[in-house]
């Protein structure tokens, strides 16, 4: 039976780990998120997230961004590539409602899985 979990190893826990993500990625981007993303060697992929301060001020509203972006994760994981994926965070994003970021960010896993899969 198939794991839905987010454990401890699908995600990108230091910063050597996002930084190694940070030297020479492939993107998928919209106006409000760019996914960042590096062959991992395992055979799973990783997420990490950084929503700014700068960009999203309310701490409800950022823990908002990172809960639909790790539930779509979640469900999405075994369609992904082995994979270190970094998600940053534009302005634009606090327009979105939950449904229509979780559609943004599924069409991102989408256009990164061609990226790596052909």
């Amino acid at each position: 039976m198939i794991s839905y979990t987010f454990s401890r190893e699908l995600r990108l826990l230091t910063p050597a780990q996002f930084n190694s993500v940070f030297t020479n990625p492939q993107k998928a981007s919209s106006a409000e998120i760019t996914l960042l993303a590096m062959p991992n060697g395992m055979e799973h992929p990783r997420l990490g997230l950084t929503v700014a301060k700068r960009h999203v001020k309310r701490a409800n509203q950022r823990n908002r961004i990172k809960r639909v972006v790790r539930e779509s994760f979640r469900l999405n994981q075994y369609n992904l590539p082995p994979v270190d994926i970094v998600v940053l965070v534009r302005g634009g994003v606090l327009e979105l409602d939950n449904e229509q970021l979780r559609q943004l960010v599924e069409k991102l896993w989408r256009k990164l899985s061609r990226r790596f899969n052909g």
